[in-house]
């Protein structure tokens, strides 16, 4: 058995001065695993955020070679968790052995990746418009600007994503990347896991040097609210539902110093199927979409949750055949409790509705999932119904029939935000229907063509954002490296001595960034 705690990490200390216990559980079973998790107190909660403030000027002063060093040492540790750790992290989620594996190679590979993007500069931003003494009628001074770190970033713990989206997931990485500390809370349905990959996350700290504060961890049920609340916080990352992460914007903006907070929420991720796919490979779009919504038990913010298509023959043996491959899947057991208790809601819910019909899956009942797939008329999608609105969180699909391109269009532009959007289309198809993509751009971040949105790619030019609700701040992502620009702020210095500059904007260019100089991109040093 690992040795747990079940303390709060607090400026580089373990703390446990509350009286709340929580129980880790095993999601298959319900059974409570051997390990007890204090709730921090409303002190504890403040000193971890002010531990991150004192953290802050230290840790941002640090070279990005520094911080470089400190990712991928996370990364190390990560990747040196063991067998007991997949084993635990398995028992904790229902997620599978390989899952896992495949999610904590993810964690760290993110970690890396922060650590280049760091070490090539170009997070920085600089900028500079060198002074025009002569200039007429009035003299430029010397302009000169950057990027530095918001301050301490609180972070909330996926549900979903134990590892890549949790403790040291994407949030964090991209935080501790910016210069900003971090205070985690941990998810009540893998606190056992998020403890383990705390640890890893305190032992890199230490053996790079990092300030204590900069990462800090904090268990329980309530605490998010004075998290939000505390004045050190200078950001927020979020992973959850909708109604979770409405309720921390609007804490965020009553502050009396509002912030931002960076909120991934909900979408329902439409698939819109065109006519000439249809006649060339309906059997296999069948199977690979109904493949793609019970992967991971429908627990992917990027499940497709609703599809599209025009009204024929062909649509309505497409919409058999995915009633076949919805069929021949197996039920799932689900992350916790209260996620299939909100499943089985969600499609109590429909089943219920007059303009909805149910079209195959077996009856909802034990402890897993059983995948479903409805159609729904198309007027709730006009009307703003909000059940075609707000994802099913699970292996749930719904169809919709339009009647021609027209009603499509208006359908479309009846839907919300979402954090993607797919056509399955042939080349023709594009032709016929290139009013659709300018469309579907303003509606996601992310705009797939003949695949599908489950897997999302870490990398420099992945969006994993979109127009609320899908998040808060279509502006951002949580996935790829530009996720770094949520937690950064520019900075401009007006005529500074070079020698006080930060080195970023120093003439000499001494980091041998790519920088704006006076209008062009430029790596030379300045005359």
């Amino acid at each position: 058995m690992l040795n747990l705690t079940g303390h709060n990490y607090i400026g580089g200390e373990r703390r446990a001065a509350g009286s709340i216990e929580h129980r880790s559980l095993d999601a298959s079973s319900g059974e409570a695993l051997p390990y007890a998790f204090i709730q921090a107190t409303p002190e504890e909660v403040d000193a971890a955020a002010q531990a991150a403030a004192e953290a802050y000027p230290l840790f941002r002063s640090l070279s990005a070679l520094r911080r470089a060093e400190f990712l991928d040492a996370i990364a190390d540790e990560v990747d040196a968790l063991g067998d007991d750790f997949v084993a635990l992290v398995t028992r904790e989620t229902a997620l599978p052995t390989a899952r896992i594996q495949g999610e904590r190679g993810r964690t760290s590979g993110q970690m890396r990746l922060f650590a280049k993007v760091l070490r090539r500069g170009d997070f920085y931003s600089a900028r500079i418009d060198r002074a025009l003494p002569d200039r007429k009628p009035l003299p430029r001074p010397d302009l000169r600007q950057y990027q530095i770190g918001v301050g301490p970033v609180a972070v909330f713990g996926a549900s979903n994503f134990p590892l890549a989206f949790s403790t040291a997931g994407g949030d964090t990485a991209a935080a501790l990347a910016a210069g900003c500390p971090v205070v985690f809370k941990a998810h009540s349905g893998h606190m056992a896991t998020a403890e383990c990959v705390a640890d890893a996350i305190i032992r890199a700290a230490d053996k790079t040097g990092m300030p204590k504060g900069v990462f800090n961890m904090i268990f329980g049920s309530g605490v998010g609210e004075a998290l939000v609340k505390h004045p050190a916080i200078q950001a927020v990352g979020f992973t959850g539902s909708l109604k979770g992460g409405r309720a921390l914007c609007d804490l965020a903006a009553a502050r009396p110093q509002p912030i931002p907070v960076f909120a991934e929420m909900s979408s329902v991720n439409p698939v819109v199927v065109l006519p000439g796919a249809l006649q060339a490979r309906a059997a296999t779009v069948a199977k690979e979409l109904a493949g793609s919504v019970v992967l991971g038990c429908g627990q992917f913010c990027t499940k497709p949750g609703l599809v599209l298509g025009i009204r024929s023959a062909q649509f309505s043996e497409f919409v058999a055949q995915l009633a076949d491959a919805v069929v021949s899947q197996p039920p799932q057991t689900m992350l916790n409790a209260g996620t299939l208790r909100s499943y089985a809601s969600g499609v109590a819910n429909l089943q219920a509705h007059a303009k909805v019909i149910h079209l195959a899956g077996s009856e909802q009942a034990g402890n897993q999932a059983q995948p479903q797939l409805f159609k729904a008329d198309v007027s709730m999608l006009l009307e703003g119904d909000h059940l075609l609105q707000e994802e099913v969180f699970g292996p749930t699909i719904i169809v919709v029939e339009v009647a021609d391109s027209a009603e499509l269009t208006r359908a479309l532009q009846s839907m919300h935000g979402q954090l993607t959007v797919t056509l399955i289309a042939e080349r023709d198809d594009l032709s016929a229907f290139r009013g659709l993509l300018p469309l579907l751009e303003v509606k996601a971040g992310r705009v797939l063509l003949n695949g599908y949105p489950t897997g999302v790619e870490v990398c420099d030019s992945m969006v994993h954002g979109g127009p609320y609700p899908a998040t808060s701040d279509a502006r951002g992502t949580s996935v790829g490296t530009l996720a770094l620009n949520r937690f950064l702020r520019p900075v401009c210095y007006q005529n500074y001595p070079d020698e006080i500059l930060p080195e970023a904007l120093q003439s000499a260019n001494p980091l041998g960034i790519q920088r704006l100089v006076d209008g062009v991109t430029s790596r030379a040093a300045l005359d």
